[in-house]
């Protein structure tokens, strides 16, 4: 079995499939270094968000509601999953789960959140609830606070902690990872690297943003953080119990507050590059960190602050904002989060070892199995739409500033971005 990336999806498919059956033999393939991607420097979260809404799953070819509903449960439990992994295997990587806070801090966020609490409750199981202000502040003291959201299924982890660790374990298990090992080409039977040729039954593509060709696009985030702060800063902010936090906003911003005591917050706003290029110099966009920094400044009213790191990376967006999972002639796949990946990659390394060794279980009859999204639009397009889709969520916002009311810039994307 060969496995091309180590990040979270190669890893967890060769935890997974290692634990089933020991004697496999399992090699994983990785170009720079374990975690070097999306899984070592993501911002934390382990939720159960998945990137495309429960109508357009129920809608994708094969699916239906029940389905749909069955991926919301998948998605819950293997927040649950990736804590008692780390627990079972002793790896170190401050996960707790406190939850999800989403603010509404205008009244369009408002009515927005109460929307998103009435649509969970007609797609699930009913366990997103709406705060009032009141039941906020005693939580989180945010700024502008009206209303918030709250689900209980998201743990906050230290990412990097997490992708070392998972890789400690499988080595332990007789995995071999290959850092520094570049696959120029992935072929049934077959990965092709500068060294030689590895020959494997089934050959795993985990690659995600770093994926060649049109697939998916490689969109940039970034992530900014603060010194440790005091226990009175903490006693102003609140956050006692870790929950991951955001806002309604349409231009997504997503933050944690660390073991040791930090703030660590990130959100989109960096271009994509043209021809889906990946360099280490787009890992930095300081405009992009001083409007981070702003934005959690007036969050949390934190003018005293310093920020001690930014960093940035890449992750895989599809063309229908729809992750899949898949095997198909000795080849397998799994990708195009959104930026939603360090729980739903745990999902696609138990659903890739069911397809692996032949199994029909719940996870493999989950409606993303086997999905192929439809391939990005050819340059120059490709760079014109996604950099006016970041433009327009910015415009949608201060849209809503405006007017105090719902942004009609946000509805017209909405059926580009997963809704």
């Amino acid at each position: 079995m060969v496995i091309v990336g180590a990040g979270y999806t190669g890893l967890w498919t060769a935890y997974y499939l290692a634990k089933a059956d020991p004697t496999l033999r399992i090699v994983v393939l990785e170009k720079e270094t374990v975690g070097f991607g999306a899984s070592g420097r993501n911002g934390g979260w382990c939720s159960a968000l998945f990137p495309a809404s429960a109508r357009k799953l129920a809608a994708l070819p094969g699916s239906s509601r029940s389905a749909a509903i069955e991926m919301h449960r998948a998605m819950q439990a293997s927040v649950n999953e990736v804590g008692l992994v780390a627990a079972a295997e002793g790896i170190d990587c401050d996960y707790h789960k406190g939850g999800t806070i989403v603010l509404a801090r205008s009244a369009a966020q408002l009515a927005r959140a109460r929307a998103e609490v009435a649509e969970a409750h007609e797609w699930g199981p009913g366990d997103l609830r709406f705060l009032s202000r009141s039941e906020v502040e005693t939580d989180v003291r945010a700024t502008k606070v009206l209303g918030a959201t709250f689900t209980p299924h998201c743990a906050v982890i230290h990412p990097g902690k997490l992708v070392r660790g998972l890789a400690a374990v499988v080595e332990r298990r007789g995995v071999t990872i290959h850092e520094s090992t570049p696959v120029s080409s992935v072929e049934v039977g077959r990965a092709i690297t500068p060294y030689g040729v590895v020959r494997a039954e089934v050959v795993v593509r985990a690659t995600e943003g770093f994926t060649p060709g049109r697939a998916v696009a490689p969109v940039y985030s970034l992530v900014v953080a603060t010194e440790p702060l005091s226990d009175a800063t903490w006693d102003r902010i609140g956050l006692a119990d870790r929950p991951s936090f955001s806002d309604h906003r349409h231009l997504i911003i997503y933050g944690q507050r660390t073991a040791d005591g930090r703030l660590v917050f990130g959100g989109r706003g960096a271009p994509y590059h043209f021809r889906s290029r990946v360099r280490p110099s787009y890992d930095e966009e300081p405009r992009v960190f001083a409007k981070l920094q702003a934005t959690l400044r007036d969050l949390f009213a934190l003018d005293d602050v310093r920020f001690t790191h930014a960093w940035g990376g890449a992750l895989g967006v599809p063309r229908d904002w729809c992750a899949s999972v898949g095997l198909a002639n000795g080849l397998a796949w799994a990708g195009g989060y959104v930026g939603d990946g360090v729980s739903t990659t745990n999902l696609a390394g138990r659903t890739l070892t069911d397809l692996i060794l032949r199994r029909d279980t719940a996870l493999t009859r989950l409606p993303w199995v086997g999905h192929q999204s439809r391939n990005w639009e050819p340059e120059p397009f490709r760079w014109l739409g996604i950099n006016a889709g970041l433009r327009a969520m910015t415009l949608a916002d201060a849209e809503e500033r405006l007017t105090r009311h719902n942004s009609q810039i946000a509805r017209l994307m909405g059926p580009l971005l997963g809704s």
